[in-house]
């Protein structure tokens, strides 16, 4: 087998030693369309390696996908990181646009037959 430069590995580290056993954040789980990006706050070096790599991703924001993705872990992985660094204060999120809500037709009927007849 030969050794390319751009072949990547899967790692060698299981998703639950990665997250110290943990599956649930403690809070509502992140969407995966939620926008992070890191603050301006320096790390400590005594960081998990996986928690340093998401500070170097997230210097514009990335959705929690893109930094799973960037990762190469499941984003469940991902979001119970991501949650320790919101709560040390390392990445601020932007939650996810909610979809809109559809309104009266009618009522939109009415506001345009009113403008026409005013014109």
């Amino acid at each position: 087998m030969t050794d390319r430069p751009d072949h990547r590995t899967p790692s060698a580290v299981r998703p639950y030693v990665i997250t110290r056993g943990r599956s649930e954040t403690g809070t509502e789980p992140l969407a995966w369309e939620t926008l992070v990006m890191a603050t301006d706050a320096a790390f400590p070096a005594s960081l998990q390696p996986e928690h340093q790599r998401i500070l170097t991703f997230c210097h514009g924001l990335l959705s929690v996908a893109e930094v799973a993705a960037h990762l190469g872990q499941p984003p469940p992985v991902v979001q119970v990181l991501l949650s320790d660094l919101v709560a040390w204060g390392l990445i601020v999120i932007r939650p996810p646009i909610p979809p809109a809500e559809h309104h009266d037709v009618t009522m939109l009927r009415k506001v345009l037959h009113g403008l026409e007849s005013r014109l």
